[in-house]
């Protein structure tokens, strides 16, 4: 399981939030491309 879908699968059960998504792409742990893909939403750092 990459990063993207451990991560998309725990917002889709609402078990993280997209704060915490935003600090993951600063981490570089996800990209703004994936944090879109998960959310839906422009990444806005």
């Amino acid at each position: 399981m990459t990063d993207f879908e451990k991560w998309d699968d725990r917002y889709k059960k609402h078990w993280c939030t997209k704060e915490q998504l935003q600090r993951l792409v600063l981490l570089t742990v996800l990209t703004a491309e994936q944090y879109k893909g998960i959310t839906g939403e422009d990444y806005k750092g």
